[in-house]
C-alpha cells in the first residue's frame, strides 16, 4: 500500500515498518549478498559518511561549541582543508588509520568528517585513557597521525611518541616536542578531496573493554555505520505512521546536546552523526556538569538529550530543583546502561513536553540493536525494546539451541550493521561469531511480543555510567603493585552510575586503600580506579582449580558495605 493511499495509520510496528520500508519509500529495504552473506540494505542511503556529509552541507547551523558557530557548509569546507592536509602533508592514503584522541571540540568531528572521508579509518581514543593506554592504542591502531587537546598532549609526553605517529596539536600550543599545532598547518580552502571509498571499507576503530587484558578496536564500515543511522530514521517513521503524523517543515531547528564524549558511540552514533540528515544543531560540552546543561538547553532551546542513566538522572534532579525553562526536549533518550525503571517514570513526569526512549547496543553493533520509547517505554520500564530494522535478535542456551519467548540465555545478534571484526585479533574474531550471529556476552530473553530484557552479564565487566571497565585490566594494574598478592575487581550497585568498581586485594600488612588508589590513578584512567577497596586478612577464596570465587567476594563486599 502506498502511504499516499493510506487512510487508517498501521496498528502494529511491524506493519508501521513494512510501510517504511517498501519499494519506493526513502528507507526502502532490500536483501543483498555482502561477502556471501544475505544483509538488509537502504536502497537510498549514501554508499559512504563522505557521501552523506556532502549532500548535507547546508548552511544551517551546525556545531554550537561556547561562542562559536559553524553551518554544516562551513565545517565541511574545514574538513576538506583537513582532508588536503592529511594527503598532501602527511601521506594518508585510503586504509590508513588516523587517531583522535581530545575532549568534544568541534575539531573531533572535522578531524572524522576528513579522515573517513578520503577512505582513512578514524580511530576513536578514549580521552580518559592514561600515558601506557595511549601508547597502547597508538600501537596497536598503527594510526600514522594523531590528532591530540592539551590534556592528551600532556600524557603523550610521558610516554615515547612511536616514530611514525605524526602529531597534531589542537586549541593547544604544542606541548609536546613532535607536535605541529593545526592552525600552523592549515592553508586556503582547497577542494574537498575525492577517493574511491566503497560502503564495506573500513571507516572507524572505536576501542572497547573486555573483560581481559588490553581493550579491543572495534572495526566498522561505512554501511554498517550508516544501517544503524537509518534504522533509528526508520523507527522514528514508523512511530509517526502509527500515531498518523506526516512530517512537517519544523518551526524551528531541532537541536541537540552533545554530552557524551565523541569516543563512545552514543555520542558518535546517536547525537553527532545522526544530525547530519536532520539537520540538527549540536552543542557541545566540554565534560558533563548538569546545572550547565540545563542552561544550555533552556538558552539554545534544544529538543532532544542522549545520555546514560546516570546523566539523565541528574537531569531530573536538576529539573526538579531550578526554574530552568526544559520544555523545548522533546526526548530524553537513553544509552550506555539501563535506567533504572523508577527513573523512566521521573523522565516522563519531570519534563512539560519529553518522553523517554533508550535501547540496547554496543560498540559492535553501531549503537543500535533494539529500542524502545514513549509510551511503550513507560509501560515497560525494565526492557531494551525491539530489534532494529537491518538487525536479527535471538536467545541461545550454553549449547547454542535457540530459546522460545521468556527462557534466559545468551542474547545473539546478527545483522548489517554488526561490525566486521576486531582488529588484529582473529582468534578473537573466530571465537565470537558463530555462523554469522555475534555472542553479546549478555544474559537476556525475549518476550511474545518481541521485547528485549537484559538480565544480565557473560562476561566479567563493569558498566559505570555507560563506560565499559573490564574487570581483568583493573586487576593487572592491581597485581602490579609489589604488596598486592592477589586481586579480585567486580561490580558494586550505584544509584546514579549504575555500577561503580569495587576491588577485594589481598597482599602485605601495609598494604591501605588510599595508597592503592594513588598508584592506580598514574596506571588507569579516573573512571577505572575502583571506589571501594577491602583488604582482605587471608588469601582469596578459589575453586579446587586454583580459579578466583569471585561471586562470593562479590557478595561479601556487598554485605560489609550494606547492599
Amino acid at each position: 500500500m502506498s502511504l499516499d493511499t493510506l487512510h487508517a495509520p498501521p496498528a502494529t510496528r511491524r506493519e508501521a515498518l513494512a510501510l517504511a520500508s517498501a519499494l519506493g519509500q526513502p528507507h526502502e529495504i532490500q536483501t543483498v549478498m555482502i561477502h556471501g552473506v544475505p544483509q538488509r540494505v537502504y536502497v537510498s542511503a549514501p554508499a559512504t559518511l563522505g557521501e552523506m556529509f556532502a549532500q548535507t552541507a547546508s548552511d544551517a547551523i551546525f556545531i554550537v561549541h561556547e561562542d562559536e558557530r559553524l553551518t554544516f557548509a562551513q565545517a565541511h569546507a574545514k574538513a576538506g582543508q583537513i582532508a588536503a592536509l592529511l594527503i598532501n602533508t602527511y601521506g594518508v592514503t585510503k586504509g590508513d588509520r588516523v587517531a583522535i584522541s581530545m575532549r568534544n571540540f568541534p575539531e573531533w568531528i572535522l578531524a572524522f568528517d576528513a579522515i573517513v572521508s578520503i577512505g582513512a579509518v578514524a580511530v576513536a581514543m578514549n580521552a580518559l585513557w592514561q600515558p601506557d593506554e595511549l601508547d597502547y592504542g597508538l600501537k596497536d591502531s598503527g594510526a600514522k597521525v594523531l590528532f591530540a587537546d592539551s590534556e592528551r598532549l600532556d600524557r603523550l609526553a610521558r610516554i615515547e611518541t612511536p616514530p611514525n605517529v605524526a602529531v597534531i596539536a589542537v586549541r593547544a600550543r604544542a606541548t609536546h616536542p613532535s607536535a605541529t599545532h593545526l592552525d600552523d598547518l592549515i592553508g586556503a580552502p582547497v577542494p574537498y578531496p575525492q577517493g574511491a571509498v566503497a560502503p564495506e571499507d573500513p571507516a572507524t576503530i572505536f576501542y572497547t573493554s573486555g573483560s581481559t587484558g588490553h581493550p579491543k578496536g572495534v572495526v566498522s564500515t561505512h554501511r554498517n555505520i550508516i544501517s544503524a543511522l537509518f534504522s533509528w530514521e526508520i523507527d522514528g517513521r514508523a512511530a509517526a505512521l502509527m500515531a498518523g503524523i506526516e512530517p512537517e517543515t519544523p518551526a524551528f531547528q531541532a537541536g541537540t546536546l552533545l554530552a557524551v564524549p565523541l569516543f563512545h558511540v552514543t555520542g558518535s552514533h546517536a547525537v553527532y552523526l545522526m544530525s547530519y540528515r536532520l539537520q540538527r544543531r549540536i552543542v557541545t560540552m566540554y565534560k558533563w556538569d548538569p546545572e550547565a546543561a540545563a542552561e544550555l538547553i533552556e538558552r539554545e532551546k534544544l529538543t532532544s538529550v542522549v545520555a546514560p542513566a546516570a546523566m539523565t538522572g541528574d537531569l531530573v534532579r536538576v529539573a526538579k530543583e531550578t526554574a530552568r525553562d526544559l520544555s523545548s526536549l522533546l526526548t530524553v533518550g537513553g544509552g550506555g546502561a539501563p535506567r533504572a525503571p523508577e527513573q523512566v517514570k521521573q523522565i516522563g513526569a519531570s519534563f512539560a513536553n519529553a518522553l523517554p526512549n533508550t535501547g540496547w547496543g554496543m560498540t559492535e553493533t553501531n549503537a543500535i540493536g533494539a529500542g524502545i520509547g514513549g509510551l511503550d517505554y513507560l509501560q515497560r520500564p525494565a526492557s531494551s525494546g525491539r530489534a532494529a530494522m537491518v538487525l536479527d535478535l535471538k536467545i541461545v542456551d550454553e549449547a547454542g539451541a535457540t530459546l522460545p519467548a521468556g527462557e534466559r540465555g545468551e542474547l545473539l545478534v546478527r545483522g548489517t550493521s554488526v561490525f566486521a571484526g576486531y582488529w588484529n585479533r582473529p582468534e578473537v574474531n573466530a571465537e565470537v561469531f558463530v555462523d554469522g550471529w555475534f555472542k553479546t556476552g549478555d544474559v537476556a530473553y525475549l518476550d511474545d511480543e518481541g521485547f528485549v530484557f537484559i538480565v544480565d552479564r557473560i562476561k566479567d565487566l563493569i558498566i559505570r555510567g555507560g563506560e565499559n571497565i573490564g574487570c581483568g585490566q583493573v586487576e593487572a594494574a592491581l597485581l602490579s603493585h609489589p604488596s598486592v598478592k592477589e586481586a579480585a575487581v567486580y561490580g558494586v550497585p550505584d544509584e546514579r552510575l549504575g555500577e561503580e568498581v569495587g576491588a577485594t586485594v589481598f597482599g602485605a600488612a601495609d598494604l591501605d586503600a588510599e595508597t592503592l588508589r594513588t598508584f592506580l590513578s598514574e596506571r588507569l584512567a579516573r573512571f577505572e580506579v575502583p571506589r571501594y577497596i577491602r583488604i582482605a586478612k587471608e588469601p582469596l577464596p578459589r575453586t579446587a582449580s586454583g580459579k578466583v570465587l569471585k561471586r562470593e567476594i562479590k557478595l561479601e563486599a556487598a554485605a560489609e558495605l550494606g547492599l
